[in-house]
């Protein structure tokens, strides 16, 4: 009897075993990155290290995502497990800008505004793709001041992190930044790869060396405006490229920057025709007058000086909630480094590499 119940047990224990070690080999990398996550800033700002697939490549070769919702059934099918998901991007308003050191660096500053956000450093390396960093709004994915992701358990959402970026840069040095504009939300309808905001930018971000190569892939692709909303965004990369891309009645337009000229962007539509309609007028002001004075010539800590001079922290006209700056982040574009500010501290940067 006792023999028959030893061999029960050990018989419990190898399956136990097997059972375990397929888990691991299942879902090893995607407990290798929730398992990276780590805070870096009080304010709410956390890292993660992407070991796992995030299907960019499958989501592009079944044809893309025309919504939300298909982004976030591809989400919940191929990186969640089924856990459900609901993305919530809400309004918010940006600065962003180009400028060159005195040694020849080619600098893409951006600030990240909005009611306050949870936020994530989000580094990623895929097979096929770029290495990047980029700065991801975890809001998006349900997190809160009251829900963050501190233990395994919570850090599980994070894994949806590289779609919900909103700036970012990739070790070829190209950059973006999404911006909001308020009306009525881009919807391209053709034979093109379909695409959402965020998964376009995820995709320019894994595949695009340079601004050109960027531009390409949007006017081969359809843009689907996020959250009942619409967007423009400023490109730029480490040749000293820079391009705002706009839609206008569903087509696309580029606002390439002139040679030796300056470019820089808020939350208004800057296309000859429908030039100035949106807000932002006030900080497109101070981004023109620095950069022009100095010629557009910048360091990183005065570029992020720049950030904060056009940083917001008022009440909002249109919701009656408190707008303030959730993130200010100085890339190098030329080495590929990132300077970032959480919550308004200037007194306290945060320095990323896509070296290290």
């Amino acid at each position: 009897m006792k023999k028959t119940i030893k061999r029960l047990l050990f018989g419990l224990l190898a399956v136990l075993i097997i059972v375990i070690a397929a888990f691991g080999l299942m879902f090893g990398k995607e407990i290798q990155t929730i398992a990276s996550i780590k805070k870096v800033d009080v304010y709410g700002m956390y890292s993660i290290e992407y070991k796992a697939d995030y299907g960019l490549d499958k989501l592009v070769e079944s044809g893309g995502a025309s919504s939300d919702s298909e982004l976030v059934n591809f989400v919940v099918g191929n990186l969640l497990k089924g856990l459900p998901l609901k993305f919530n991007i809400p309004d918010f308003g940006c600065s962003t800008f180009q400028a060159k050191t005195d040694d020849g660096d080619w600098l893409f500053g951006r600030n990240y505004d909005l009611n306050y956000v949870p936020s994530m450093i989000v580094k990623t390396n895929p097979k096929n793709g770029y290495a990047s960093l980029s700065v991801a709004n975890i809001s998006v994915l349900g997190y809160d001041a009251d829900k963050l992701p501190d233990n395994f358990a919570s850090g599980i959402m994070s894994l949806a992190a590289p779609y919900v970026m909103m700036d970012g840069m990739n070790e070829m040095g190209f950059s973006i930044g999404v911006l909001l504009i308020k009306d009525e939300p881009t919807q391209q309808n053709t034979d093109k790869l379909d695409l959402t905001t965020t998964s376009a930018m995820r995709w320019l971000l894994d595949k695009a060396a340079n601004v050109e190569e960027a531009i390409t892939m949007l006017e081969n692709m359809d843009m689907h405006a996020s959250a009942n909303a619409s967007y423009h965004f400023q490109m730029a990369d480490a040749q000293g490229n820079s391009a705002v891309i706009e839609y206008i009645d569903n087509e696309l337009r580029v606002i390439r920057k002139e040679p030796d000229g300056l470019q820089y962007l808020t939350n208004f539509l800057i296309s000859e025709d429908v030039y100035g309609f949106g807000k932002g007028q006030d900080r497109y002001e101070i981004l023109e007058n620095t950069l022009t004075q100095n010629h557009g010539i910048l360091s990183e800590m005065e570029s992020m000086d720049l950030l904060q001079a056009v940083s917001q922290d008022k009440i909002s006209e249109d919701t009656g909630k408190q707008t303030a700056t959730q993130w200010s982040v100085v890339y190098n574009n030329t080495k590929k480094t990132a300077k970032i500010v959480a919550g308004r501290n200037y007194d306290t940067v945060i320095e990323v590499s896509l070296s290290r």
